[in-house]
């Protein structure tokens, strides 16, 4: 099978977590005969040093014309440290999400037993914990429309009812071939825009009566989160709900590095990690590259390549299961980013025993 994958390396770490994806990708590739070409494009902060725009037309035009888009990054603290900067790098990823359609973000939060003494809740907490989220991603506060005076600031939360129908359809789906339970997440008690969520979500449900469907308000879904995390299944929200609470449930699992991430629009997928550029580690190869793999493990899945999936995961599991893995996780080994993709990369290669060296 042949797929064609654009390559945005982004900012950051986001070019070195990339290359061990591509490492991952090349050697299922070889295993299963599949032929990945790669189109590497700009965007973010260095798309802005290079053409002056953090999501230039050629990065546009390739995106739409590809089977999927493999993100690493995006985000350099000399426009985070300028208040005053009108282009900044996240407006090549808000303005991505939008040209392609990319309306829904399902984020997956698993567990790993070795590495539950890695996450500031008590190891009971994350008993049975393995949930999803999906985020709307190209409405609300986000996109509505901003105003600012000298002395006040506006951004207007709106959504239309088939904003939340095609995202909440999504849910519902994935809820059916999980445990069947979904639980939205709003601020009915005061916006409306939460309020159409919530008649929207209660009227679908109809549609799906093997689901539960449970509502809880933010705020105290934040502290759920916490305090009984293994009650989710499907978690359902709006943008920048989902923002807030995925960045939060990923602290669960003890490491960002171990989150990825897929974005659906009706023609076009992306892949990406959790995590951000973290600059202070650009060049110095210590990145954990998971979230990056773990986001190729998510696109291979779709390509309907299952077997291919699970031989990723399985290389996944393994170096984690034997430590071989970055210094944010284990401080001890401190192998690199590069040493990891590696190990994967030769731990997928024995699954047929196919040496990829």
């Amino acid at each position: 099978m042949k797929k064609h994958i654009a390559v945005l390396k982004g900012d950051g770490i986001g070019p070195e977590v990339i290359n061990q994806s591509l490492k991952v990708l090349d050697a299922v590739g070889l295993l299963f005969g599949h032929q990945f070409q790669y189109e590497e494009c700009l965007i973010g902060g260095i798309a802005i040093d290079q053409t002056g725009s953090p999501l230039p037309e050629r990065t546009i035009k390739v995106c739409k014309s590809t089977d999927a888009v493999l993100l690493g990054a995006i985000g350099d603290p000399k426009f985070d440290n300028d208040p005053s900067a009108k282009i900044r790098p996240e407006q090549g990823l808000l303005e991505l999400r939008k040209t392609l359609g990319l309306y829904a973000n399902i984020r997956p939060i698993k567990i790993y037993k070795s590495l539950i003494h890695l996450s500031p809740l008590k190891a009971e907490r994350l008993d049975g914990v393995d949930m999803v989220i999906y985020r709307e991603l190209t409405g609300g506060i986000y996109f509505g429309k901003k105003e600012k005076g000298e002395d006040y600031a506006s951004d207007l939360c709106l959504y239309n009812k088939y904003e939340i129908e095609r995202i909440a359809n999504l849910a519902f789906l994935a809820a059916t071939k999980r445990n069947r339970k979904l639980c939205l997440v709003d601020k009915a008690n005061v916006l409306e825009s939460s309020r159409l969520w919530r008649k929207t979500v209660q009227d679908m449900s109809k549609h799906y009566p093997e689901v539960a469907v449970s509502f809880l308000y933010v705020d105290n879904a934040a502290m759920q989160l916490i305090v009984n995390p293994s009650q989710f299944d499907v978690i359902l929200t709006s943008n920048m709900f989902g923002d807030i609470l995925s960045d939060e449930a990923s602290v669960l699992s003890g490491s960002i590095g171990l989150l990825a991430s897929s974005s659906f629009g009706l023609d076009n997928k992306l892949y990406e990690p959790v995590h951000g550029s973290y600059p202070q580690a650009k060049g110095m190869d210590i990145a954990n590259p998971i979230a990056s793999i773990l986001s190729v493990e998510m696109m291979l899945r779709d390509f309907k390549m299952t077997e291919e999936a699970d031989v990723v995961m399985s290389a996944v599991d393994y170096c984690i299961e034997n430590n071989i893995l970055t210094v944010d996780i284990n401080k001890k080994a401190e192998l690199k980013c590069s040493e990891v993709g590696n190990a994967m990369s030769k731990q997928i290669a024995k699954y047929k025993t196919v040496s990829i060296y």
